[in-house]
């Protein structure tokens, strides 16, 4: 542990599961007082135990209410937009319903979260906003092409926050994993089998799976004041995806 985020408070969505648990104990191991917020209320609870951080039980589809319990949790100087739900369908078998609830988890709730913590990081003229989208939404996705419209738009966004929020102090960075080993991509294999797994480890360079741990590296230095100078930036934790094989 260095300490690099002591006196910091952070908020993290999905931070119960997956890359934003990885993110969460990686925040409290460099001292930030940290909350999380999930609809997995069992996780979440063994998270507060586990960390000693805040638990917010969050059904980050619900925007207007997601909004409000991060506005009313206190200031925070990170936020860190982790909770996301995949898509498993070609476009032609989807429904409006379907597309809503995954513009709602995957980029409405990115713009909830936002708007309830900038009024605190602009009067204190610091901040750290983090977007978790994907490399699906610079690449696109055969089989995810709402996914990847709300993680393109995740991208669209923060580069514009990082435009408007600049002079007070805010930077506005994207993380786009490619195929890490979280339980949301298990749930997709369990699906596709082999052959999906196969394919998602040969479109990266290095051949394998990046782990959660990894992305929460990436997090944790975006955090830090040694990122002070960085914003408006997509950084891919990616293995080498989209440069070819």
């Amino acid at each position: 542990m260095t300490g690099a985020l002591a006196g910091r408070h952070a908020v993290i969505t999905g931070g119960a599961n997956g890359i934003g648990a990885a993110i969460a104990r990686a925040f409290t191991s460099e001292g930030a007082r940290t909350t999380i917020l999930d609809i997995d209320r069992r996780a979440g609870e063994a998270m507060a135990l586990e960390c000693g951080l805040n638990f917010i039980e969050s059904d980050v589809a619900d925007t207007q209410t997601l909004r409000a319990r991060v506005a009313a949790a206190g200031s925070f100087g990170i936020l860190v937009n982790s909770a996301g739900v995949d898509q498993h369908a070609f476009f032609g078998e989807t429904s409006p319903l379907e597309w809503r609830r995954w513009l709602a988890i995957n980029l409405e709730a990115v713009f909830a979260t936002t708007h309830a913590v900038l009024p605190g990081m602009q009067h204190a003229r610091f901040g750290r906003l983090i977007n978790i989208a994907s490399e699906a939404g610079r690449l696109g996705s055969r089989g995810g092409s709402v996914y990847a419209a709300a993680k393109g738009g995740v991208i669209a966004f923060t580069k514009s926050m990082a435009r408007e929020n600049a002079h007070y102090g805010i930077t506005a960075n994207v993380i786009a994993p490619g195929p890490i080993d979280t339980p949301m991509l298990r749930q997709a294999v369990a699906v596709g089998g082999d052959r999906l797994l196969d394919g998602m480890k040969s479109a990266t360079l290095v051949r394998r799976l990046g782990t959660p741990e990894e992305v929460a590296a990436a997090a944790v230095f975006l955090a830090s004041d040694a990122a002070g100078y960085i914003t408006g930036e997509t950084l891919g934790v990616s293995g080498g995806m989209g440069i070819g094989a």
